[in-house]
């Protein structure tokens, strides 16, 4: 069968950006305490989006709990769940307890991620296992345990998966070798998902979109770590794209609601560069 199209039942024309209306649907976003994964939480809840967060931390940060709320006041909702995506068993059972409650589960962001700072010969087996562990192997269980519960309640849904431009290119500056090679393997692990899980199958299942978004270098706790690490490195940044700044993770909000919502309804295994130019010249 072909992938699932528009909704010929869907108030187009009736409702203001109906194609963006998420009311009603549930989503998961990993590494949703705080930072890029907070932003693109709020965007899913400001329309509508019952939205679980799951993060190692113990509890999310101050900005998470205004952004909760508010969501009432946005039609949506916001929860918190400690949930460390290493955990497989963990994530799979907290996966399952979200959908089963509300006998659906219609996306995922999956933002979760580490960087760290290191020349290629002198990384330990261990430090790069780690990395990839999280910032690859981390993804991949999580759209495979979320994928399994959407198969279960038939939902056609959509899932976008956060790469980086680093994942295509080298950064100029930082010595990163496995966090941008992790980022390459997402963007081509969204290409294979996007064709093993796009089309509906004829029991129903299937329908489930998947593309990357990949940002160039934006404001968050993890890059300001970097800064601290290697002098000069944000004036540096910030001369190499053509708009000469950095991004704020809010600059990323109207990209997940995008790839999560009906609005990109013919989009899949795609990767999706917003870096200010930095990878155009």
């Amino acid at each position: 069968m072909v992938g699932i199209g528009p909704d010929t039942e869907a108030p187009v024309g009736q409702m203001r950006l109906a194609d963006f209306d998420l009311k009603d649907r549930v989503f998961i976003v990993t590494g949703g305490a705080r930072g890029l994964g907070l932003s693109l939480a709020e965007a899913l809840v400001e329309t509508g989006g019952n939205v679980y967060c799951f993060d190692r931390e113990p509890q999310a940060d101050e900005r998470w709990q205004e952004t909760a709320r508010r969501a009432a006041k946005w039609g949506g909702s916001l929860h918190y769940r400690q949930q460390d995506v290493q955990d497989t068993d963990g994530l799979n059972r907290t996966i399952a307890e979200i959908a089963d409650k509300h006998h659906r589960l219609d996306g995922v962001v999956a933002a979760a991620g580490v960087q760290q700072l290191c020349p290629a010969a002198e990384y330990s087996r261990e430090d790069v296992a780690r990395m990839m562990d999280i910032n690859y192997t981390g993804v991949m269980m999580t759209a495979a345990s979320a994928a399994r519960q959407m198969f279960k309640y038939k939902c056609h849904g959509s899932m976008c998966l956060i790469a980086s431009m680093s994942g295509s290119v080298a950064n100029k500056g930082l010595i990163s070798p496995v966090y941008n090679s992790s980022k390459a393997a997402v963007i081509q692990l969204a290409r294979n998902l996007a064709m093993e899980w796009s089309p509906i199958r004829p029991d129903g299942t299937g329908g489930i979109r998947v593309n990357c978004i990949s940002p160039g270098h934006i404001l968050t706790p993890m890059v300001r770590k970097n800064f601290e690490e290697v002098p000069g490195l944000q004036q540096k940044w910030e001369s190499e794209n053509m708009m000469g700044r950095l991004a704020e993770t809010s600059e990323f909000k109207g990209a997940a609601l995008f790839l999560l919502s009906n609005a990109s309804s013919f989009m899949t295994g795609n990767n999706l560069v917003i870096d200010g130019g930095h990878t155009s010249w």
